[in-house]
């Protein structure tokens, strides 16, 4: 009877089964149907892409920047900033209490985490267009609407992304603080902050980001900022006007775009 060399036996690859290539090739069959289907229903053509994109050009052709159009921007522009800064840290205060609560190993118990993974879930299932499309009536047409807005849509991607960092820290020295009699408080505070601080502070900066492009467009709703201005342009067919908005939006973002990378990178 021949003995099997381990050497060699655990050098052999392991051939997938028939029952695993049979998945594989299910979900591939599956992806490709529904992409079919989702081509067909949505009206997704290529020749209609190509006859638009001569309009897209011809719009574009009428957005020569009107630079006289500078200082009616420059006071909703502020603004814009403004609500996404707000928006950025009250949204990060809120959220830093739910973070802990809905993590697995620094939560009160069982049902708390439930609940509060249950909050941030259908907080996250609401677009921020939506809520200050809700809340623009009820507030007043205005930023506070648009603060309000991005504070929610804040709170729950924060806690969401930072309470995946939080359950995969190293156990060590949270199992060391608990071994000398401290409480659930001290633990985080020396135990977990210390280790996802840079990556919850790069998080805070990246959803400042997105809080900044959001509230372009939550303007649009009446939620205050920079999207009136850029309603009222639309309304009136000022071209000009909305060629240089459009212009002084895409630099400062840019700009607030590579300043957080350059953040992010200088504390990872």
């Amino acid at each position: 009877m021949a003995v099997p060399d381990p050497v060699t036996d655990s050098a052999t690859p392991l051939r997938p089964t028939y029952a695993v290539r049979l998945l594989n090739w299910s979900t591939w069959a599956v992806i490709a149907a529904l992409f079919v289907v989702s081509v067909r229903q949505t009206g997704f053509s290529l020749d209609g892409i190509s006859r638009g994109a001569v309009d897209f050009v011809r719009f574009f052709g009428r957005l020569a920047p009107d630079w006289t159009a500078l200082p009616q921007i420059w006071a909703p522009l502020i603004e814009t900033l403004q609500i996404a800064y707000l928006a950025t840290i009250f949204g990060t205060l809120l959220g830093l209490p739910i973070i802990f609560l809905a993590s697995r190993n620094t939560t009160v118990n069982g049902p708390v985490m439930w609940v509060a993974r249950s909050i941030l879930t259908v907080l996250r299932s609401i677009p921020d267009l939506l809520y200050a499309a809700i809340l623009a009536p009820i507030l007043a047409p205005g930023p506070l609407p648009g603060v309000v807005a991005l504070t929610i849509f804040t709170m729950a991607v924060l806690a969401k992304l930072a309470s995946e960092t939080v359950e995969s820290v190293d156990p060590g020295p949270l199992e060391a603080i608990q071994a000398v009699g401290a409480g659930r408080n001290r633990m985080i505070v020396y135990g977990v902050l210390p280790q996802i601080s840079a990556t919850l502070t790069s998080y805070v900066l990246y959803i400042f980001e997105i809080n900044v492009r959001a509230s372009v467009v939550i303007g649009l709703v009446g939620a205050g900022g920079i999207g009136n201005l850029l309603n009222r342009y639309l309304s009136f067919f000022d071209y000009g006007g909305l060629g240089a908005l459009i212009i002084v939006v895409f630099f400062v973002v840019l700009a607030i775009d590579q300043l957080s990378v350059w953040a992010r990178s200088r504390l990872i």
